[in-house]
């Protein structure tokens, strides 16, 4: 395909992608006007144990759950991350919360979740540092034709088909309060993510991340990442700004970061690294990272996009040399996945009440959902892959790889949840729409490695 055709393609799918979201958004508005927004409910801390004392149990009790059901999941063929998100339901409300009350209460009283959350939230943003500092630029430029294509079509396709479900079901999907264009916009969102962390994982478990696939996956995920991202910003801060000057301005200063940060901030850091190279201060090293990492979350933050926007681009913005990007490494994944995401994972489960889900009607929702979900996600790049070239073989894998969603997901949930746009019975639906969508990858792959030629040839 000559370049001139594939660039009229382009643009021809991204500006009726864009008309089409734009059409029902502003349809959805006409039919379903904002109301009052209910009022939050606060529960007393119950008595009967110190804050410190109750922390610290909390920890304690959800790195065993994290520990035991990952490594259960490892030996099932799923991948350690699916266990330790599950660990987090079964401390929740819809399982421990169920069969045993009063230890539910003693250990996750509601009022008693801020210093978890907390906790939890300094996770995410060291995880999500992690993220950026994976992020390969150069295997994004090798595969920039056909990821740009798949990436985009993979958040297109169901960012649409998010947008028009929300348009005919407003009414059982909406919280009080929550106006359609940002519900709307929040649920295309949520069916257009990829987790690009679970899915290296996969590749590197199975062998593939070094073969033609693999590297075509790990390129069209990291672009859809990035995509999401930017697109997730501009819904935070139009839910934050409430008004398009607002959210105008909140760009604005988005962009002036990003260019200070790619300009300033990683050129410098760069000949700042090189210079210390040699002294191996590998202290000094990480402690200057670490007031990056945070000082760039607190920046964005305040600009309005959240604090994890910031901590993903800080890891972009660490110097490109493989020794100083894995020393960084060395010292912050451990203690991130092992201790702090856990606690993410429990705060997620102890906000999913399957309890919510009520009766025929909902349950059928939640499954509309799902095949949503799944229709926009692996079949949308399933079709752009085939259309750059891909054979059926590659181009299954690609979709069913892209329509993993996992802990990236729950970011984006909780980040939902937290702005009052997500409602505790859609928040759950939307998790279990996570969990399904995850644990098919690995069923999904082994499919097409058994029943489909050619998965794995090399690069």
């Amino acid at each position: 395909m000559s370049m001139r055709p594939f660039a009229l393609s382009y643009l021809f799918v991204v500006a009726a992608s864009a008309l089409g979201i734009a059409a029902l958004l502003a349809l959805g508005a006409q039919h379903y006007p904002a109301t009052a927004a209910a009022a939050p409910h606060e529960d007393p801390v119950l008595a009967g144990t110190t804050p410190l004392a109750r922390l610290l149990l909390q920890i304690v009790v959800v790195l065993v759950a994290a520990r035991v059901l990952g490594t259960l999941f490892r030996r099932l063929g799923q991948p350690a991350v699916i266990g330790e998100i599950v660990a987090g339901l079964v401390l929740g409300p819809s399982l421990l919360g169920w069969l045993w009350p009063s230890a539910s209460a003693l250990l996750f009283a509601p009022a008693s979740l801020a210093p978890l959350g907390l906790l939890s939230q300094l996770g995410v943003l060291v995880f999500m540092f992690l993220v950026g500092l994976d992020l390969d630029l150069g295997a994004i430029r090798d595969k920039a034709r056909t990821a740009v294509v798949v990436s985009h079509t993979s958040i297109f396709v169901p960012f649409a088909l998010g947008v028009g479900l929300t348009l005919f079901a407003y009414p059982q999907l909406a919280a009080p309060g929550v106006p359609f264009q940002a519900l709307a916009l929040f649920m295309g969102i949520a069916m257009s993510v990829t987790a690009f962390p679970v899915l290296a994982r996969i590749l590197e478990e199975r062998g593939l991340l070094q073969t033609a696939i693999g590297r075509s996956v790990i390129a069209c995920a990291a672009i859809d990442d990035v995509s999401a991202w930017c697109l997730l910003a501009l819904v935070v801060a139009l839910a934050n700004a409430g008004d398009l000057a607002g959210a105008a301005l909140t760009a604005l200063l988005t962009a002036a970061f990003v260019l200070v940060m790619l300009r300033a901030v990683r050129p410098g850091l760069a000949h700042w690294a090189h210079r210390r190279q040699a002294r191996g201060d590998d202290a000094l090293h990480i402690s200057v990272v670490l007031v990056i990492l945070l000082l760039a979350a607190t920046a964005t933050e305040l600009i309005g996009i959240h604090a994890l926007f910031g901590a993903f681009l800080a890891g972009v913005a660490m110097p490109a040399a493989g020794a100083f990007r894995a020393a960084v490494r060395e010292r912050l994944h451990a203690f991130a996945t092992i201790v702090l995401l856990p606690l993410f994972f429990a705060l997620s489960g102890l906000r999913t009440q399957l309890g919510l889900i009520d009766g025929a009607a909902d349950w059928a929702l939640c499954g509309a959902i799902i095949a949503i979900a799944v229709a926009g996600k692996l079949g949308g790049s399933y079709v752009a892959a085939r259309l750059t070239g891909a054979s059926r073989e590659d181009a299954f894998a690609i979709g069913a790889l892209m329509n993993t969603r996992g802990l990236m997901e729950l970011i984006v949930l909780n980040l939902g949840y937290d702005l009052g746009i997500l409602s505790p019975r859609v928040f759950t639906m939307m998790v279990l729409m996570a969990l399904v969508t995850t644990l098919m990858t690995g069923p999904l792959l082994s499919f097409g490695q058994r029943r489909l030629a050619g998965l794995a040839r090399p690069a």
